[in-house]
């Protein structure tokens, strides 16, 4: 790997609404490769490039968006500004015990359109440059059955290029429209990894999958295998040697989102700056703990 690698995030951000006790909304932005970006970026520090691939409106929360990432240092040559059209929206509510309840607006996306339209001739002809191309199993379901071949032809040429892909699972069952269209669009994409960082609970409800047994069973081609279970140690196969890293305690838990997506930027970064896999998973560990303790996906930068 370069020692300044490029990489791209491929994904949806939405419009954030969390509704609080007194009624009132509280607005802000997120999306599960976007949280990734944020923390990778930041991760990495100097090194690098760090770009994020999406279609937006042409509306104000479109450019507080655009804003922010720019803030945030990440890069926006492949973000496509559709005319007309919105981002998704979510709105979280929580009940007395502290559940979370997930209400989405995001059929009409701007983003479902991402590599459909002529403007996106260019961005995918440009992924295959990348060092680094990361995408997630959201990803697959918001850009719908031909934007997801567009994607795969990009990733094939992407890794005859030398680039490494890497997958993080995010199976959401209400994104698909059954679960045998889910596995199939999965396995496509997972012959084409060279890195995936799966949740074992998704593998369990996407494939069934009793253990983790099974899931490293599953995929005996990819090179590097992380599995994450939450505040059970992670496991990972990488190099046919395997490693358990033990997750950090935290005494209390804020909010949970984006544990994952934070984990995994600090392990992409981890390896991608020559840390071995266990090193790499103890900073994903670290930073997945701090995002734990406080509300909302992204944390303050300080």
């Amino acid at each position: 790997m370069t020692t300044h690698p490029r990489i791209a995030l491929i994904g949806e951000c939405m419009i954030e609404l969390q509704h609080r006790a007194d009624g009132s909304l509280q607005q802000s932005f997120g999306g599960d490769t976007l949280n990734t970006a944020v923390y990778l970026r930041r991760e990495l520090g100097p090194i690098g490039s760090v770009d994020y691939v999406t279609a937006l409106g042409d509306d104000s929360f479109s450019d507080a968006m655009c804003q922010q990432w720019t803030d945030e240092g990440l890069g926006l040559g492949l973000v496509q500004r559709l005319p007309g059209r919105l981002p998704g929206l979510y709105c979280i509510q929580t009940d007395a015990n502290g559940e979370r309840k997930f209400l989405y607006w995001r059929n009409e996306a701007a983003v479902r359109d991402c590599f459909t339209t002529p403007a996106a001739e260019p961005i995918l002809a440009a992924l295959p440059a990348y060092d680094v191309v990361y995408f997630s199993g959201i990803t697959l379901a918001v850009l719908g059955e031909v934007g997801r071949e567009r994607l795969l032809q990009a990733l094939v040429d992407a890794r005859r290029r030398g680039a490494t892909v890497v997958f993080d699972n995010n199976y959401r069952p209400r994104l698909w429209g059954s679960v045998e269209a889910a596995r199939a669009a999965y396995r496509t994409v997972l012959a084409e990894v060279d890195i995936a960082l799966l949740t074992e609970d998704d593998e369990r409800a996407l494939f069934g999958y009793a253990d983790s047994e099974q899931v490293f069973a599953a995929y005996p081609a990819i090179e590097e295998v992380v599995l994450k279970r939450g505040a059970d140690a992670c496991l990972i196969r990488c190099a046919r040697e395997r490693f358990a890293v033990p997750a950090l305690k935290v005494e209390k838990v804020v909010d949970t989102t984006a544990a994952g997506d934070s984990f995994s930027a600090a392990y992409l970064a981890g390896r991608l700056n020559g840390d071995s896999p266990e090193e790499a998973a103890l900073a994903g560990h670290r930073l997945a703990s701090r995002v734990i303790q406080v509300p909302g996906a992204l944390i303050p930068r300080d």
